[in-house]
């Protein structure tokens, strides 16, 4: 997920993959695939940067993952007191 601000400055959260456009109007436009429009104060190329900086971190966990070296954060969002629904990929002798 990407975070992004309304303009009233609220802040929420995008799948990036959901993501169909980004236009800069003078005001940032993110339009999905089923056309839901959100107005952002981010600049395109903020957002732009987001999207590839997230995709990049999908990689890099993958990568990770794949080599046996990947070791989950110890840390837990703010109210979350449960375990974490992410599955390590099986090591190479596991295959």
């Amino acid at each position: 997920m990407i975070r992004v601000t309304r303009l009233n400055g609220e802040h929420f959260a995008l799948n990036p993959d959901l993501i169909a456009r980004v236009e800069g109007h003078p005001d940032t436009v993110i339009a999905l695939v089923d056309d839901t429009k959100y107005v952002v104060a981010e600049s395109v190329d903020v957002v732009l940067r987001e999207i590839r900086d997230y995709r990049a971190s999908v990689q890099a966990v993958a990568f990770q993952m794949d080599r046996g070296e990947y070791r989950p954060s110890s840390r837990t969002a703010v109210g979350d007191n449960e375990s974490s629904s992410v599955v390590p990929f099986p090591t190479r002798e596991e295959r």
